[in-house]
């Protein structure tokens, strides 16, 4: 079993900048692709950003390239999402989630852990 916990979340200005980490339980951590998802309100989950289980591939949804990086540390089992240039409609509950398989992914389904979502808040 594995377990998500992200933090890192909170209210920042447009513009600004904020670093989400995601700690994994688990002695596989290194063995999972991993990812991040949001969820504006009133809105549906979104795929965000994935990391393969090395971090040599990264794939984004096109609003957050350029601006968003995902990275991991397999020796500290945490996967990262340095948020920049943070827009109003980047405003959502982002949640961490990993997968079995080492190839990332972008679809929902394809993900067997979640965490808890933490929140961030972006104001004009």
């Amino acid at each position: 079993q594995v377990q998500l916990v992200e933090s890192g979340g909170g209210l920042v200005q447009a513009g600004g900048s904020l670093r989400l980490s995601c700690a994994a339980s688990g002695r596989t951590f290194s063995s999972y692709a991993m990812g991040w998802f949001r969820q504006a309100p009133g809105k549906e989950r979104e795929f965000v950003a994935a990391i393969s289980w090395s971090g040599g591939r990264t794939y984004y949804v096109d609003s957050v390239k350029g601006r968003f990086t995902i990275s991991r540390d397999n020796a500290k089992n945490t996967v990262y999402l340095q948020m920049n240039s943070l827009k109003p409609e980047d405003t959502a509950v982002y949640y961490c989630a990993g997968r079995f398989f080492r190839t990332i992914a972008t679809i929902e389904a394809d993900y067997d852990y979640w965490g808890q979502g933490t929140q961030v808040t972006v104001s004009s």
